[in-house]
């Protein structure tokens, strides 16, 4: 079958998600047709996923402007803009409406499988860039299907591929074995079966982000509840602790986010939950009684836990990706030119500067990975970034590069200055302030592996940021 004329194609999205629905919506307003992938049963599968949690960003902030307009019509009314959805509310008042609308633009059970010029490999040169794209789906049945594209939009996001437990990126040492007691979600302790797993138990949390922050204050509700006697957060941190650990607070632009990282302080200086510090997990061993032992690169033996909880990040899927000619940056794989922008190592005061098509764009013209994807694993994505890039790609497609430019989202600071401090050992300073006032927060020691309760410490004080 000889592919059709490209400009004939639709624009293939990857991913019913937030950041996909919303870049359909952006090509149908610049006359663009549409084609979205999704590989889950419905659209916003993955959302679906995390329906218990509560989003830190509000109604107003997590609906695209091109998709309300497509809404509208159908009488649809945005939620009160100042309240914040969960993700369920999330998936069934704004994706499943919004997919809804798109009609058969959107095909749910199609898990894409691969990407590449028609008739050329990663290698040829040849006449590349004239060639539409070809792409590869299975269908949930099993049948195959090849389609054809003008360009390619991959929103497919991060959430089915986490990060492991190990410290060098790595699973750990009989991880894969202890894989009964072990998840790498933010458990739904409203569930009845997922609470009675938690309640009354011991729990490793890894990690050191808002899903962490988001566990450990469950765990500590747990703990107050009348069914939860006994129920113990050992929150475990490849670095020390530091005035910036626990977010911004207070002075987080997003209220909520920064509400997060205070309930996880309150949960260790309540004792729901025991901090152990510099501590890069090596190996999962199990115990005589089938508890989990966790082993450090440094030695270190804790004491065993009942259910571990690995929240440590999310990488990208670039495998379907290989006949493509991507730009990523070697140690994110985000694209080459975002990557100084939200790299965590330097990243300061939280902000992102405005990005767009230029800076998503790749040397295999008309492919640009968007949403929580095109950050590869930096964290602290937000939906309102996704819709900026969508709607600048969109408009970088359709030729409109005046308005592809025109990028003026400013994303609120976190309250966090410095880099994230991802180099390891507890003892080492966070990158520079990178233009914020406040030195270099110091490292304190809260708790020790098998100690009761989290010792008493005085954080540093966080500082602010110039002009904040």
């Amino acid at each position: 079958m000889n592919a059709p004329a490209t400009t004939e194609l639709p624009v293939v999205v990857i991913g019913a998600g937030p950041a996909g629905l919303a870049a359909a919506a952006h090509l149908i307003d610049q006359g663009i047709e549409p084609l979205v992938l999704e590989s889950g049963p419905t659209a916003g599968t993955a959302v679906r996923e995390w329906s218990h949690v509560r989003l830190f960003s509000t109604w107003g902030e997590v609906v695209d402007p091109a998709a309300e307009k497509l809404l509208a019509p159908t009488g649809w009314t945005r939620p009160d803009p100042a309240t914040y959805p969960s993700g369920g509310d999330w998936a069934d008042l704004y994706l499943q409406p919004l997919a809804d609308v798109l009609g058969d633009r959107v095909r749910t059970g199609a898990r894409v499988t691969g990407v590449s010029r028609t008739g050329r490999d990663r290698i040829v040169d040849a006449d590349r860039e004239a060639q539409p794209f070809v792409v590869h789906i299975a269908h949930a049945g099993g049948r195959e299907e090849r389609l054809f594209a003008r360009a390619v939009i991959d929103a497919s996001g991060t959430w089915v591929t986490p990060s492991p437990s190990g410290g060098s990126g790595l699973p750990a040492l009989g991880e894969k074995a202890a894989a009964d007691r072990i998840t790498y979600r933010v458990p739904d302790l409203k569930d009845p079966a997922v609470r009675a797993r938690y309640a009354g138990r011991r729990t490793a949390v890894i990690g050191s982000g808002a899903s962490a922050f988001t566990a450990l204050a469950y765990l500590a509700d747990l703990a107050k509840s009348d069914d939860g006697a006994g129920t113990k957060g050992v929150w475990i941190l490849r670095r020390g602790i530091s005035g910036s650990t626990f977010g911004g607070g207070e002075a987080d632009q997003l209220p909520a986010r920064g509400a997060l990282g205070l309930a996880a302080k309150a949960a260790v200086d309540d004792g729901h939950a025991d901090a152990v510090t510099g501590f890069r997990t090596e190996a999962i061993e199990r115990a005589h009684d089938g508890r989990l032992i966790l082993v450090g690169e440094d030695g270190r033996r804790l004491d065993p836990v009942d259910e571990v909880v690995v929240l440590t990040g999310f990488r990208p899927d670039l495998s379907f990706l290989e006949e493509l000619r991507l730009g990523l940056d070697e140690r994110l794989q985000a694209p080459v030119a975002l990557a100084p922008l939200i790299d965590p190592n330097q990243h300061s005061c939280g902000t992102v500067y405005p990005h767009g098509h230029r800076e998503l764009s790749h040397p295999e013209q008309g492919v640009y990975l968007v949403g929580m994807k095109s950050y590869g694993r930096a964290p602290t994505f937000l939906a309102m970034t996704g819709y900026e890039q969508v709607r600048s790609v969109a408009a970088a497609i359709a030729g409109d590069l005046d308005a592809a430019d025109r990028v003026e989202l400013t994303l609120p600071e976190t309250g966090v200055c410095g880099g994230a401090g991802l180099f390891d050992a507890p003892d080492a300073a966070e990158g520079d302030g990178g233009g914020c006032c406040a030195p270099t927060p110091q490292f304190v020691q809260l708790g020790v592996p098998a100690a009761a309760k989290a010792a008493a410490a005085e954080e540093a004080p966080a500082g602010g940021c110039c002009g904040s």
